[in-house]
């Protein structure tokens, strides 16, 4: 059996994220550099030889958009893909659609940071990384892991927070940690493993 790959990669450049807006789970489209950032993470993977037996994203157009344009590139157009929510973005509750700096000046500068940089403090009616852990490992453990101990070649698009969650569970990362943990848009992140599911190898790719 071949050893899996694991490759991770984060949505392009949206249009709020370009506007600094709080996105969560409102279904913003990619920007024109969002789309160039998603055929960048496909020429980064299309160089790692790697051909994927199926494909996980969120039901968000910009993850979904992400990863049919890095198939492309990969020529991998035909892979199983499989979409849930599970994989969405964290939900930002009060605070989606609202300018970043705005809300700043709204509720003070420390407040939002908490808000978005700690690990179990959610904003008003939203999620925190906690939360969205608790939704994502859990569809992560039940519908991936067994087909990376297939040794099936995986990868999921989706977006800087259901990531985080899944590195944190692989990497070992406290709390603390994961709240610095910082993922490029349009990054792929490449883990490989050893048949026992130990990781043999972690690199990083991406394309400014």
């Amino acid at each position: 059996m071949a050893n899996p790959n694991l490759v991770l990669v984060r949505h392009g450049e949206s249009v709020w994220n370009q506007e600094n807006r709080f996105t969560g789970w409102v279904d913003i489209a990619l920007t024109e550099h969002g789309r160039e950032q998603a055929r960048a993470a496909g020429q980064i993977i299309k160089e790692s030889g790697i051909h994927f037996d199926q494909a996980f994203t969120s039901v968000l157009q910009r993850a979904i958009e992400t990863l049919t344009l890095a198939l492309s590139v990969i020529g991998q157009e035909d892979l199983p893909i499989t979409k849930n929510q599970a994989l969405n973005e964290r939900h930002y509750g009060d605070l989606q659609g609202l300018n970043k700096a705005e809300t700043a000046e709204k509720f003070g500068a420390e407040q939002v940071f908490i808000w978005r940089r700690s690990y179990d403090v959610p904003p008003p009616n939203g999620e925190s990384l906690k939360d969205t852990a608790a939704r994502t490992l859990p569809y992560y453990e039940a519908e991936i892991v067994p087909l990376l101990q297939k040794g099936q070649n995986i990868l999921v698009a989706a977006h800087g927070n259901s990531l985080r969650s899944i590195i944190m569970r692989l990497d070992n990362l406290s709390p603390e940690q994961v709240t610095k943990l910082e993922i490029p848009t349009g990054g792929a992140t490449f883990y490989s493993f050893d048949e026992a599911l130990n990781i043999s190898d972690k690199r990083i790719g991406y394309k400014s």
